[in-house]
């Protein structure tokens, strides 16, 4: 579906040519941003694109822990600190876009000073409309998660000094009047209850981001708290120090188009994107008033065309002998899916699920329709259950888009878990209620119906996260360069037609949408990635040294979570004992299949350990490092091809710190430690960089990226896209496009195949009429019908202009 044109936000002025994304943190603050501003500029970006800038809780890595939205973070310093760099980044040439966190707040009432107002006068604090909190439940009391133990084990720990109630690091206001209380009644005297960490699953009353309880959500669709959680945002981009927004998580929000749509309005239509994973084929809500996404779809796409799909099949058998995983842990994609949904819902968001059911049984109750009444919450939280367990998408958004995603056969499959056909039903009863007249035109329905499809909404988007993202990528692993953020591990590879079919939607519905190869977020940078595509195009040889390597390695934990170790080694390189060792006992937590980060298994976690250094990290792993040192032609193949492609095709390129030259990198926090930008690294004059100084990579990412400065009509919103075809053998081997008929970008997909079946031999690419020069070779030209292995003599990509374009 073709976009609603929206002038000033598709179009907003000031859209980037690309942006550089830092993480500002206390150990690379704005001071140490603004120093790097020289180098970042000569690289050819318009735009820093900095990491969460307002007050976050003391020491955060990553400034998602908000506690104040009317000052930016001190620890980074301060807003002086930040006009300072707006001034040196304008004075290169520089602009600044800035991530935002509209869904919520970091749970530290010791630093979030409306929380602790909440805390001290609840309902009817002026700040209790800001939070998103069930008043009607747990006794009017806030639970609190953050007692190490059951309140009997960790009263004494609990400490009344003066107005304020300490437990270790933690601080809480006292109710007016109750600090003389004995403890017992004092407790039961407050807005709210601390509690045991661990009835955080199934006892809050409070929503959270996914199921992280430090992260309390707001409520943005309240005008006042809009306004009070975004002026200071709002002020700097009036006063110009903001250019652009990247907007966090989205779908967290009741409402995301409203206020979507408010934002618009106040940021004067400035060029913002939203952090939205989109499903495979699944469109962006025409409605929004945004530029596109982040590009997590972007990354998809380019990952996948270099991943070979008869290659990854026969990994999977591989994988399958290899770790016998049973059909749903592991062995089958969509069944693994499935069985994480259903543990997540009754684990990890067992709370969310409850606060729903309950929104549904007082609907059913108070509803004038027969149909509807002698609903047992057992029984609608079943049915609510096994439909969120079979959504395909994050969220639902309107009426219109539940019914596609609410689909008749889901409901059908859904009454199947149920063994009395009657109770089954109740499938039907909540299907009716998502999907039946709006809430201001349902009888006795009201606010709660609006309530209850929204937080199904929010509810679906947290249970895609935490069971798609956050497990089942951790237990199929056949492929760990699939399991990436907005990725399709069922279905890993991407054929060039369907690449380029995206990137004419792209152009043609969302010219400014964000796109991305490497992010805070993902769980391997696209380096790491490229080199594991690799492994699709020999899995024979990678069954091979897994065999051989797992002879020589005598601790092995389990099968699954060896081959995804061998699989980071190959992917990193020579391996770091400590990042390795870091990584893969997160990827076991993450499984959950043998430990987990809330039922540690100590003897599990140590196995891990030992394995991690007596194989990946020892002899063996040398082994591993030494097979991929023997691919390293064809590792450099996907490198460069993916980061030319992700530079010149639709959308505004986004790039993570430090990639613009080889950057390896595993799962946060590894990927989030700060950068160092030696001066004059990418040469202050603007010169092209030689291979031979920075690395070809960062050769390739300064041209490309100085091509587009140069041309921003080429590339931008009145540009054109069209694919360009190879001809002769060797042909499926050769992706290109013209943007706009004055650039052709020319990559290699599957060198190591392309090697195995006799190279290019007389492969053609044809070019648009005219004389074209070879931007990484200027002394380079061609015209006509292009040799594909003279394109490709310096290597493996080939970035055309025009001969005689703008200087």
């Amino acid at each position: 579906m073709t976009a609603v044109p929206m002038p000033a936000g598709r179009s907003a002025p000031g859209v980037p040519t690309a942006t550089y994304r830092l993480q500002v943190q206390p150990g690379f603050p704005f001071a140490a941003a603004a120093a790097a501003v020289p180098q970042l500029a000569s690289l050819g970006v318009s735009h820093l694109h900095l990491s969460p800038v307002l007050e976050a809780v003391p020491g955060s890595a990553h400034g998602y822990d908000v506690v104040d939205h009317a000052r930016v973070r001190g620890e980074l310093g301060g807003e002086e600190g930040l006009r300072a760099l707006a001034r040196t980044a304008r004075e290169h040439g520089l602009g600044l876009v800035v991530d935002i966190v509209p869904n919520h707040m970091a749970l530290a009432p010791r630093h979030n000073r409306a929380l602790w107002e909440v805390l001290r006068e609840g309902p009817a604090s002026p700040c209790a409309r800001w939070f998103d909190i069930d008043w009607s439940a747990q006794r009017g009391q806030l639970l609190l998660p953050v007692l190490g133990g059951p309140l009997g084990a960790e009263i004494s720990h609990l400490v009344v000094d003066g107005d304020v109630l300490r437990y270790h690091d933690h601080a809480f206001p006292l109710r007016e009047g109750t600090e003389h209380l004995p403890l017992p009644r004092l407790l039961d005297a407050q807005w709210y209850r601390p509690v045991w960490w661990r009835l955080a699953r199934t006892e809050l009353n409070y929503r959270r981001f996914f199921s992280i309880s430090e992260l309390i959500g707001v409520r943005v669709e309240d005008p006042e708290v809009f306004e009070a959680t975004h002026a200071k945002i709002l002020q700097l981009l009036r006063e110009g120090v903001f250019d652009g927004l990247r907007v966090d998580h989205p779908d967290g929000l009741a409402d995301p188009d409203g206020y979507l749509r408010r934002l618009h309005e106040a940021a004067g239509g400035r060029w913002t994107v939203v952090e939205k994973i989109l499903a495979d084929r699944e469109q962006l809500p025409a409605s929004w008033p945004v530029a596109g996404t982040t590009g997590y779809d972007a990354l998809r796409h380019v990952d996948g065309l270099f991943t070979d799909p008869a290659g990854a099949g026969e990994l999977l058998g591989h994988y399958r002998r290899f770790a016998a995983p049973r059909t749903d842990r592991g062995g089958d994609w969509d069944a693994t899916v499935r069985r994480a949904a259903h543990e997540v819902l009754a684990h990890e968001l067992a709370a969310e699920t409850d606060r729903l059911t309950r929104v549904a049984s007082r609907l059913c109750a108070a509803s004038p329709d027969p149909a509807l009444r002698d609903r047992a919450p057992w029984a609608l939280r079943a049915a609510l259950r096994e439909l969120l367990v079979r959504l395909r998408v994050y969220r639902p958004y309107g009426s219109g888009d539940m019914a596609l995603v609410v689909t008749q056969e889901a409901a059908a499959e859904a009454r199947h878990a149920f063994a009395v056909p009657e109770e089954g039903e109740a499938v039907d009863v909540v299907r009716g209620l998502l999907l039946g007249p709006p809430a201001d035109g349902a009888p006795g329905a009201g606010p709660d119906l609006a309530e209850f499809r929204a937080r199904f909404a929010q509810t679906a988007s947290a249970l895609r996260a935490k069971s798609v993202e956050d497990t089942a990528f951790y237990r199929y692993v056949p492929l760990l360069s699939a399991t990436e953020v907005g990725g399709d591990p069922g279905r890993p590879a991407v054929s060039p037609e369907d690449f380029h079919a995206y990137c004419a939607r792209v152009q043609r519905d969302w010219p400014g949408t964000g796109t991305v190869v490497s992010t805070h977020d993902t769980k391997r940078s696209a380096d790491v990635r490229a080199a594991l595509a690799v492994l699709t195009e020999c899995p024979r040889r990678w069954a091979d040294v897994l065999a051989e390597v797992s002879r020589d390695t005598a601790v092995t934990p389990d099968a699954q979570l060896a081959w995804a170790a061998w699989q980071t080694v190959f992917g990193l390189g020579p391996a770091d004992p400590e990042r390795v060792g870091q990584a893969l006992l997160k990827h076991a937590r993450e499984a959950g299949l043998h430990t987990s980060w809330t039922e540690q298994d100590t003897a599990y976690e140590e196995a891990v350990a030992a394995f991690a250094a007596a194989g990946p990290c020892g002899a063996p792993g040398a082994r591993v490092a030494a097979f991929r040192a023997s691919l390293a032609a064809h590792v450099r193949a996907n490198v460069l091809g993916t980061a030319l492609v992700h530079l010149t095709m639709p959308g505004v390129p986004d790039l993570y710190q430090g990639t613009e030259d080889e950057y390896r990198a595993l799962v946060d926090p590894d990927n989030r430690r700060p950068v160092r930008f030696p001066a004059g690294e990418t040469g202050g004059s603007g010169e092209p960089l030689e291979p031979g100084r920075s690395g070809e990579k960062t050769a390739v990412t300064a041209a490309a990226l100085r091509l587009r400065a140069r041309r921003p009509d080429v590339f931008g919103d009145a540009g054109t896209y069209a694919p360009l075809a190879a001809e002769g053998p060797a042909a499926a081997h050769c992706l290109a496009f013209a943007r706009s008929g004055e650039v052709v970008t020319a990559v290699t997909r599957l060198s190591l195949r392309l090697a195995e079946a006799g190279g290019w031999r007389d492969t053609r690419l044809t070019l648009p009429p005219g004389r074209w020069a070879d931007v990484l070779a200027p002394e380079r030209m061609f015209d006509g019908h292009a040799r594909v292995a003279d394109l490709f003599g310096p290597g493996p990509v080939a970035l055309l202009e025009r001969a005689g374009g703008t200087d």
